[in-house]
């Protein structure tokens, strides 16, 4: 069985189709980080972080620079003991989409080496999966374009960004619902609202008739207290995001009652804390969804194996890969519209 004798790290920037607009933040590219880890039998895995400043406090230029430091630390390891990785690299906490991308690479190169795809080493609980695909903040008129266009390509579940601007927020949202008729709706304000403004828009919503599968994330991520009171008060169920970085988050939002579904990116998590999140959420009866950051389809290729692997999710949206423009696809699976296949 291969030791590990190399990690490297290149950083790679990608350019998005068109702005990406979510609350107080507008992306025109992903700078993200691919990393190899390189076995003394020539076998590579490869995985992906996808740093973010406004969930994690991360930037890529820093992450970069623990590219020795990471390699110090994992080399001369077995993959056999893999485990002993992850508890190295939990120890990351100020870079958790390095140590996403290290420990689903550390899997690949096990996957390589044994023949068995990451996804059954993880479980193999299902095949196929299906993502959504997210209209961003715009003009209404976009929006609900966007939405068509989005409708149009198969996609069932669309999720809506919104929470700049209430009063145009309640209205993308329903003329989105008027244009669209038979999709879901995840509605994600990316903790843009107060308490009194996300009950104020989830009750204006349910007036009209309109259906929302989650509400995700309507509060600021620290703001507990308010992400409860709004669970509480909400026609529709309540998902954290942001508030849910690690399993010691999930766990709090858990006993605090204060949500519906959470959340798990891998780039909050890595493969690790993900796994303890799936565990715990399933002991409590919270639901669970799947997201993404930035990643390309390498690294949403780790998400897509989580997910299958698991079989734990009842929500995917592993969608920025098809935000990006020209990018060479890398993902040991195959899409066909809103479907992920193995």
């Amino acid at each position: 069985m291969g030791k590990i004798v190399d990690v490297t790290f290149t950083l790679k920037t990608y350019k998005y189709e068109k702005p990406f607009h979510i609350t107080n933040s507008i992306s025109k590219e992903a700078t993200n980080i691919e990393i190899k880890v390189i076995l003394d039998n020539g076998i590579t895995g490869y995985g992906e972080a996808s740093p973010s400043y406004r969930v994690n406090g991360e930037r890529a230029e820093a992450l970069m620079a623990m590219e020795q430091f990471i390699k110090e630390q994992i080399a001369g390891r077995d993959l056999r003991d893999y485990r002993h990785i992850f508890e190295i690299t939990d120890k990351l906490l100020s870079a958790p989409s390095i140590k996403a991308g290290i420990q689903y690479a550390v899997m690949d190169a096990l996957s390589e080496e044994i023949g068995l795809e990451v996804y059954r080493i993880l479980g193999g609980a299902k095949d196929t999966i299906e993502t959504d695909k997210t209209v961003g903040i715009d003009t209404v008129e976009n929006m609900v374009k966007e939405a068509v266009k989005i409708r149009n390509e198969g996609f069932n579940v669309i999720k809506i960004k919104v929470s700049e601007d209430l009063k145009k927020d309640i209205e993308a949202v329903l003329q989105i619902a008027e244009a669209t008729k038979g999709a879901e709706y995840i509605v994600d304000a990316n903790m843009g609202y107060t308490p009194k403004e996300a009950i104020h828009f989830v009750k204006t919503i349910y007036s009209k008739g309109v259906d929302i599968a989650i509400f995700e994330q309507p509060v600021p991520a620290h703001h507990i207290d308010g992400l409860k009171f709004v669970r509480f008060h909400s026609p529709f169920p309540v998902a954290a995001d942001e508030s849910a970085r690690t399993k010691y988050d999930v766990f709090r939002l858990i006993k605090s009652e204060a949500v519906d579904f959470i959340n798990i990116k891998l780039m909050k998590s890595g493969l690790s804390d993900a796994l303890a999140i799936v565990e715990m959420a399933n002991t409590a009866g919270v639901k669970l969804m799947i997201g993404c950051m930035g990643e390309s389809s390498l690294g949403i290729n780790q998400s897509v194996h989580f997910a299958l692997g698991t079989g734990a999710f009842l929500y995917h949206d592993l969608d920025s890969h098809l935000m990006l423009i020209k990018e060479e696809f890398r993902g040991k699976f195959r899409q066909e519209g809103p479907r992920i296949f193995v």
